[in-house]
């Protein structure tokens, strides 16, 4: 039997099963490898039997076959002495992931994760392979949201399996973007990882800048004094937690992979690719945490404009009501003054025969002079009280 070359960052996989010698096929040129169908969220290969996007077999870079279905890519791995299998999967069956544990040696709580899905992003090392969860994000411009996928990935000595879980991320960009650069693929299923970390990373960027012009309408909204801004702070600051949840454990797991490269012997030029990433990971989880701050404050600031509006018609109401009081005081006051010399020619008015001072010569001068007087009186009194 011919043993295995050992990666440089992932050491070989040990089988239950050995891989039958055979010579070593002719290259295939690129152009005689089947065209990849593009890998979006259209589940399965349209015939409502498989959930495998697409498989394909690489040597030293290229492309030599693009297998039918996972028996045919089984079988043609194992004939491949130094190849490698990259599979890709959307929304796997139990059936599907448990045939790819069985052949690849997958532990059974990795594809447990891999079959539920929700799972906090979060790299382990079971044995000589490597589980990567990840949550990839996009930003939808119609309805200002942020869509999240997750991405388990299995990375072993000769196979790279990918399992999504949603829209994103289209994998289709990174495996042609591999299949350009055939020296970056040579580098095993470690620079596969790399790529798809990158992608994951790079589809951060239109959510960043989204997020940011999110904010800005946000700010001016806020200072308009728009009811339904605070509606838009909240369901911004709820995608904010499930961003910084996508990204911050990023961070960690790429020190992780750092910190492998002297004991797997990782390629020097990978290296610095994988250092890249990790940068761009930090200053997208430092963009996010200032998000989250600024959105902080921006509801800070809501808050203390419309406790200042309530504030303010509280004060109009106020003052309504006091210059209302004012009012009912004059009216009162008029009316006291103008019911004073009615009472008195009431009284005058009414048909009695013996009234006092009926037959008085000076009786009608008396009652003017009397009306006079209340109406007078009334008046000063009102006018000290500030009625009037």
């Amino acid at each position: 039997m011919s043993e295995r070359r050992p990666r440089p960052l992932l050491p070989g996989r040990k089988h239950s099963w050995l891989r039958p010698s055979s010579a070593r096929p002719a290259d295939v040129p690129p152009s005689a490898a089947a065209p990849e169908p593009a890998e979006t969220g259209a589940e399965g290969t349209g015939n409502g039997e498989s959930s495998v996007v697409h498989a394909a077999l690489y040597r030293d870079g290229r492309r030599v076959s693009t297998p039918a279905s996972l028996a045919d890519t089984f079988r043609e791995l194992r004939e491949q002495q130094d190849g490698m299998a990259w599979i890709g999967l959307h929304r796997p069956t139990e059936a599907e992931l448990l045939s790819l544990a069985e052949e690849f040696d997958l532990h059974p709580l990795a594809v447990e994760d891999a079959l539920e899905a929700h799972q906090r992003p979060k790299l382990e090392r079971y044995g000589d392979t490597l589980f990567v969860v990840l949550r990839a994000a996009r930003y939808l411009d119609d309805p200002e949201d942020i869509d999240f996928g997750e991405l388990h990935v299995f990375v072993g000595a000769d196979f790279v399996i990918t399992v999504r879980h949603g829209a994103a991320p289209d994998l289709s960009g990174v495996r042609r973007r591999m299949e350009e650069t055939p020296e970056l693929l040579s580098l095993g299923p470690e620079a596969v990882l790399y790529a798809i970390l990158d992608a994951v990373v790079d589809g951060y960027v239109p959510v960043v800048a989204g997020v940011q012009n999110d904010l800005d309408e946000i700010e001016t909204e806020v200072f308009l004094g728009k009811p339904e801004v605070s509606r838009r702070i909240y369901e911004l600051a709820r995608e904010m937690v499930e961003f910084q949840r996508a990204t911050r454990p990023l961070v960690g797991m790429l020190n992780g992979l750092m910190a492998g490269f002297a004991k797997y012997r990782t390629d020097e030029e990978l290296q610095r690719y994988l250092r890249d990433v990790a940068d761009h990971v930090t200053h997208t989880s430092e963009r996010v945490d200032g998000f989250r701050q600024a959105l902080a404050d921006i509801l800070t600031v809501n808050a203390t404009l419309v406790g200042q509006q309530q504030n303010a018609e509280m004060r109009a109401l106020a003052e309504a009501g006091f210059e209302q009081n004012e009012e009912i005081k004059k009216i009162s006051a008029w009316a006291a003054i103008l019911f004073a010399p009615t009472l008195v020619g009431t009284i005058y008015g009414m048909n009695f025969d013996h009234m006092p001072e009926l037959h008085w010569v000076f009786g009608y001068p008396f009652a003017i002079a009397l009306m006079g007087v209340v109406c007078v009186s009334l008046y000063v009194i009102f006018k000290r009280r500030g009625w009037l």
